[in-house]
């Protein structure tokens, strides 16, 4: 179901919607109406706060209380959320806190087709924020639902909002939520119906529909163009693999960034098999893959003058008399050779091969985004993803990105004293090290070999937050999250702004 998004300057308590969203702040005495909530509150007699009092609402960040709205205003119901403390400066409520509380509030709103949004969004930057928050937590995946209404959202978004710019913003958080959801449907797309040829096809398909080249190699001219890695770790797999090469160019662009994403549509570890209680979410191991196509989508649409490549790298990890084994040598796009002393580390041998052939686009920056490394939920969790580069103003410009992006990203390093855990005896290298410390880092190292000297590259190992096997969170789902989609667009855009 598509969702649209308009700005209408009308006063909340008389607009024909069926609910109507507001913010609220935690008070010394009690909740307090944030910014757009005046015109309800008073709406209610100035009721509305006690009410939520009584509900036992604090006004704590991203508490949503429902409340009858009883004939006090026009819709039939007020969804209050909260916002925190009210900033003691002056300078206005966060974007992140105001898009994770709009994504609370939809989130709380299924059946409601027409939903105002009435929180604060008396600058661009918050009607932005408020708009993307809202259209993000709008999202419910129900391809497999027999009835498709039992998670039935919002069709229709009404952002209250005077703020010069406005309209702008709401066409571009809808152009970036699109994207965000088209990610989060290809990750919680059952395996069985997203084989290695079903991902090429829906890039193809974006790639049509946004005027992006693109270029499919099958198993056949991944074989004869020396794809070792990809095909190594496709072999096992009934469904060969794929490599899907995206390019958007603008003809005022001077600079060239390279997007590289992993695109595992399925890791049962192959002959390595994992145990089945880490198996049954691999279906997320394209993560990388969905954001690098999701982000391409977006960029041809808002349309920066800068050049973008994306390398789409899809294989199928599976066991069978075919698959790879433990101890075979692989050659790489290019010419170096590793010896895979576990299948299951095998989403580093699918991005070597597209970061060397990334390499002659001749990019200003190549960028990998990857559900690499399980040491990546061990040292950061859940929702924030690590970026780490061989360049410190390179990583730096990354989380700078990720940060106005409203993604959590982190600085991780990159050891040189990691590289000789990953000698092999009988190949250039091997793509594990001989010791389970540093798992994250060291297969940041692994990449780093593929990278030439004095090409600006970072990687960003996505593992945790590409996927929430948790409850819902602000405007973040259960399932695929579309992590990192929204980084590589601002990525994008900075190099088109410098």
């Amino acid at each position: 179901m598509s969702t649209s998004l308009s700005v209408i300057t009308e006063s909340p308590s008389s607009l024909d919607a069926d609910a109507v969203v507001v913010g609220y702040h935690s008070g010394a005495d009690g909740p307090e109406p944030a910014s757009g909530a005046h015109d309800v509150d008073s709406a209610f007699s100035g009721g509305l706060a006690r009410t939520l009092e009584l509900l036992g609402s604090s006004g704590s960040p991203e508490e949503v209380r429902v409340v009858p709205a009883l004939g006090a205003v026009t819709a039939p119901v007020v969804v209050a959320v909260g916002l925190g403390d009210a900033p003691a400066d002056g300078s206005g409520v966060t974007s992140e806190v105001l898009a994770r509380a709009a994504g609370a509030a939809l989130r709380a709103l299924e059946g409601k087709a027409r939903v105002a949004l009435a929180l604060p969004a008396q600058t661009t930057e918050q009607a932005a924020a408020v708009g993307l928050g809202a259209l993000l937590g709008n999202y419910a995946f129900d391809r497999y639902r027999t009835d498709a209404d039992d998670t039935a959202r919002a069709a229709e978004l009404l952002l209250v909002s005077s703020a010069d710019g406005a309209d702008a913003a709401a066409e571009r958080a809808l152009v970036l939520a699109e994207s965000v959801n088209l990610a989060r449907d290809l990750v919680n797309t059952a395996p069985a119906d997203l084989h290695p040829e079903d991902l090429a096809g829906v890039a193809e398909e974006v790639a049509r529909d946004t005027g992006i080249d693109v270029v499919t190699l099958d198993e056949q001219a991944l074989a004869e163009g020396g794809y070792g890695g990809i095909i190594g770790v496709g072999q096992g797999s009934a469904n060969p693999p794929r490599l899907v090469r995206l390019a958007y160019s603008h003809p005022e662009a001077t600079k060239t960034v390279a997007f590289v994403g992993k695109g595992i549509t399925f890791d049962s570890g192959g002959l390595s098999l994992k145990p089945a209680a880490s198996m049954d979410w691999m279906k997320s191991d394209m993560g990388g893959a969905a954001a690098v196509l999701a982000a391409l989508r977006a960029i041809a649409v808002l349309k920066p003058a800068v050049n973008v490549v994306g390398y789409l790298a899809i294989a199928e990890n599976m066991p069978s008399g075919t698959a790879q084994r433990p101890s075979d040598v692989l050659t790489i796009y290019g010419g170096k050779t590793v010896e895979v002393l576990n299948t299951d580390a095998e989403g580093r041998l699918v991005m070597a091969d597209a970061l060397v052939r990334a390499h002659e686009d001749r990019p200003d920056l190549i960028v990998d985004v990857a559900t690499l490394t399980g040491a990546q939920l061990v040292a950061l969790g859940t929702r924030v993803f690590a970026v780490m580069a061989n360049d410190d103003e390179v990583r730096d410009g990354v989380l700078a990105a990720a940060g106005a992006a409203g993604e959590s990203a982190w600085p991780m390093p990159l050891p040189d004293e990691l590289r000789k855990g990953l000698d092999s005896s009988v190949a250039d290298i091997a793509n594990v090290a001989g010791e389970r410390w540093g798992g994250m880092l060291s297969a940041g190292v692994f990449l780093r070999e593929f990278i030439e000297d004095g090409v600006r590259w970072a990687h960003l190992d996505i593992a945790g937050p590409a996927f929430n096997q948790g409850q819902p969170h602000g405007y973040t789902p259960k399932g695929g999250t579309g992590a990192a989609t929204r980084t590589l667009v601002r990525i994008a855009e900075t190099y088109a702004d410098n």
